[in-house]
């Protein structure tokens, strides 16, 4: 399936609520096309989007979560026998056993957001053109968990393979969630640790590894009819990305569209052979969500798309190819700025599109 969202707007993922009923409320009046189920770290850490999908991992034993952090303890005594439970699981679910898949399910209380939305969407699923969930990266979630000497999981193979296919078969089971509604369904991996590779400190982390990692996640989504994206905040590699079989690459385009111009021969190629780009044009630092109109933002938008078009990227194709985002998660601002930003999307998707002569 080629995904072309003629300049759709949706959200990344996180909001500032407590009350996942006030962030849908939200969603639906800026995001009626493509709507996200909201990610709320407010409710407390169970809800960080760390934490949200390692619960099959603290279940089986094999992740320690002592209400501070989580770790793994391969010592352990019965480590080897939560191995076997939890590679059981997993082979279950590559072989079709919804009951095993269900094993990686969003809890209700790490997620009420999600929950809320399955609620929702249960109710009338409207008119919309696709439904969007979100799950961490396997690079931000293997440097942030440790084993039991404090070292980055993501050194250990072991462990970096459990925290991949951890990931894998919750974005599947995400996806398999959200098809029950008769949308199609994308999914984008949120990896915002993708700007350490390449970095003194982290050369032991290569390009290979991280595409075999995502590609894991991507394939998982794929299996079930979704579609695949990745959202990063940073300056990156972008190659990585347009090198890789996802359908969507989401960037904060507000910040850091220059680091993307390098990659604009991979970037022609990814999108000619279906790819699409999610442009983050709206600012979600404070003081410059304030400052910019929808005006500015398209002012912004044309000016990055002339340096595209200079390269040889072709006008239609991006404008076929385009989605829009805020740059970033709206979870730790301030619920009118929030709101300020998801307006700005929605505005910037209706003058894009009516411009374009796309309503």
């Amino acid at each position: 399936m080629i995904f072309e969202p003629r300049g759709l707007a949706t959200g990344i993922g996180s909001m500032p609520c407590d009350n996942p009923g006030s962030a849908w409320s939200l969603i639906k009046k800026y995001l009626p096309d493509i709507p996200h189920w909201p990610q709320l770290p407010l409710r407390g850490r169970r809800e960080h989007f760390v934490n949200q999908s390692l619960k099959p991992l603290v279940k089986t034993g094999l992740l320690t979560d002592d209400g501070d952090k989580i770790y793994f303890d391969t010592t352990k005594p019965d480590w080897a026998d939560n191995l076997t439970e939890f590679y059981s699981i997993y082979l279950a679910c590559e072989e079709g056993d919804r009951s095993a898949l269900n094993e990686f399910a969003l809890p209700q209380d790490a997620a009420a957001g999600f929950h809320t939305f399955l609620d929702e969407m249960g109710k009338e699923t409207g008119s919309y053109s696709f439904l969007k969930g979100q799950v961490v990266g396997p690079l931000t979630v293997a440097l942030q968990a440790k084993d039991e000497q404090g070292r980055f999981a993501y050194y250990n193979e072991q462990l970096r393979d459990l925290i991949v296919k951890t990931l894998a078969m919750h974005a599947a089971w995400q996806a398999d969630e959200l098809g029950r509604f008769g949308r199609p369904v994308m999914i984008f991996v949120d990896e915002p640790a993708l700007g350490v590779v390449g970095q003194s400190g982290y050369i032991t982390i290569t390009r290979e590894m991280i595409k075999e990692d995502l590609g894991a996640i991507f394939n998982a989504i794929h299996e079930t009819g979704g579609l695949a994206g990745l959202h990063s905040c940073d300056a990156i590699d972008w190659s990585i990305l347009f090198e890789s079989e996802l359908e969507v690459v989401s960037f904060d385009a507000y910040n850091y569209f220059r680091s993307m111009v390098p990659f604009s021969s991979l970037l022609k190629a990814f999108l000619n052979r279906g790819g699409a780009l999610a442009w983050g044009l709206v600012p979600t630092m404070n003081d410059r969500a304030l400052d910019e109109d929808v005006h500015s933002l398209l002012k912004i938008l044309d000016g990055e798309w002339s340096e595209l078009l200079e390269r040889g990227v072709p006008r239609d194709i991006l404008v076929r190819r385009c989605l829009f985002t805020p740059a970033c998660g709206t979870g730790l601002l301030d619920p009118a700025v929030a709101e300020r930003i998801y307006k700005l999307a929605a505005l910037l998707s209706e003058n894009f599109r009516e411009r374009e002569g796309l309503t």
